[in-house]
């Protein structure tokens, strides 16, 4: 089936590439709303995680920008997470 459906596109876009690209575009425009709200969520996630994560060591209180545990959102709120 795979095999086939390649061999089409193959001979499709060598007859007529602009059909083959329109008929994506149309087919993106229906599939794309339908994805939205993950991509928005996702990147919302994304946004509050950290690249990098801190190295443990003893905090001797004199270090006050550090989180007091490596996974402390630092001021980011993840109340809009909780409401979902």
């Amino acid at each position: 089936m795979a095999i086939r459906l390649a061999a089409f596109l193959k001979n499709a876009w060598a007859k007529e590439p602009v059909l083959v690209v329109s008929f994506t575009i149309a087919g993106l425009t229906i599939i794309m709303p339908s994805l939205r709200p993950y991509i928005k969520y996702a990147s919302m996630i994304n946004e509050i995680t950290p690249n990098s994560y801190p190295v443990l060591h003893r905090d001797d209180g004199n270090m006050p920008d550090m989180p007091s545990h490596p996974q402390d959102p630092q001021g980011s709120s993840l109340e809009w997470l909780k409401k979902l």
